[in-house]
This record gives C-alpha cells, sequence and structure tokens, in this order.
C-alpha cells in the first residue's frame, strides 16, 4: 500500500499515518489532545512526540483541559521532573494556559473543534500533493487562525505549528495523490 512518503517505515509513524494523520472528527476533546500534541513538537520531531504521547496522556490527565487549566506551580514542577515528556518550562506553561483559554471559550459556547472547522466552512480544504515537496510549512489559512488564536490568548500556535495541526485533524488534507489512506468521502 503506498503513504506519503513523511512517515518512513517506522511502525509507530505508519500507524499513526493510516489511522489517524488527515482523518477528519469532530471531538473537543481530542483536537486540544493535538493541539497540546502540536505546541509541544514546536521545533522538534514528530516521531518525539508520538513516542511519548502516551506519557503525555498519563502527565497531562488525559488531556481534559478543564483539569489543565487548574494546575497549580506544584504540578508545573511534577511536570517538570517527568522525564516520559518533553520538559520545557515554557511548554508546559503554555499547556495550562492554552487550557485555560479553552475553559473561557467553552463558557462563551465555542468548542474548540468547532472553532478550527469554522474558518473552513466545516468542510476540509483537499489539496492534491504530487509529493512532499508540494506541502508548505504554513498558508495564508494558517497565518490567520495562529494570529487570531495568539489575539485569544493562545501560546506556541505559531502559523506553522497551526498548519501542521490543521493536517493532522484533517481539516486540511495533504495526504499525496496516490496515498492508500486518504480520507473516504
Amino acid at each position: 500500500m503506498n503513504r506519503c512518503a513523511w512517515c518512513g517505515d517506522d511502525p509507530l509513524y505508519t500507524k499513526y499515518h493510516d489511522e489517524e494523520w488527515g482523518q477528519p472528527f469532530n471531538d473537543d476533546h481530542r483536537m486540544f489532545e493535538f493541539l497540546i500534541l502540536e505546541t509541544f513538537q514546536a521545533g522538534l520531531s514528530w516521531i518525539t512526540i508520538l513516542r511519548k504521547r502516551e506519557n503525555f496522556r498519563r502527565a497531562f490527565d488525559n488531556f481534559h483541559p478543564e483539569i489543565i487549566a487548574a494546575y497549580d506551580e506544584n504540578k508545573v514542577e511534577e511536570l517538570l521532573a517527568d522525564a516520559g515528556i518533553i520538559r520545557n518550562q515554557q511548554k508546559i506553561r503554555a499547556a495550562i494556559n492554552n487550557a485555560q483559554v479553552v475553559m473561557k471559550m467553552q463558557e462563551e459556547g465555542l468548542g474548540l473543534s468547532e472553532y478550527f472547522w469554522n474558518w473552513v466552512d466545516g468542510k476540509p480544504i483537499v489539496n492534491h500533493p504530487k509529493g512532499m515537496g508540494d506541502l508548505p510549512a504554513k498558508t495564508e489559512l494558517s497565518d490567520a487562525i495562529s494570529k487570531d488564536m495568539k489575539k485569544r490568548g493562545f501560546k506556541f500556535v505559531g502559523s506553522t505549528t497551526i498548519y501542521a495541526h490543521l493536517q493532522a485533524t484533517g481539516i486540511v488534507d495533504d495526504h499525496v495523490v496516490d496515498c492508500d489512506f486518504k480520507p473516504k468521502g
């Protein structure tokens, strides 16, 4: 079966590509998990994050924003001591901050999944890249979302991070044309 070249032949990477990457969903909790993982990925390889994903789930209370939003300094110190995750103080504090922003959005009646899907009128943008060289690192859409998210108070949400998030969550379909794992429908 044909896959996008970026996942190589690492079993964890191919499983992620085949079963998750670029598959659209509408679930706030899962959307938050992807957002937090993407923010921790900034400056690192995605395989590094995938290998630590279960540790992140454990350390960050399975990515429940209502729990993370209430983290205190003791929890920050605990996370900084956890060798199973990326121990970057700025990213840890950004995750807490971002959970607080998500909770504020929910209080205002806007779910995170709805927020992202509103940018594309609820329909994935389907690109038809012939190869990996045809994929941008960011777009005007990711620029606009990044700018809006920063205005809302999110941190570690640069345009490149947001574009990777859009790809991962299926809001943008960037599977190459001969990939056998493109979303159905």
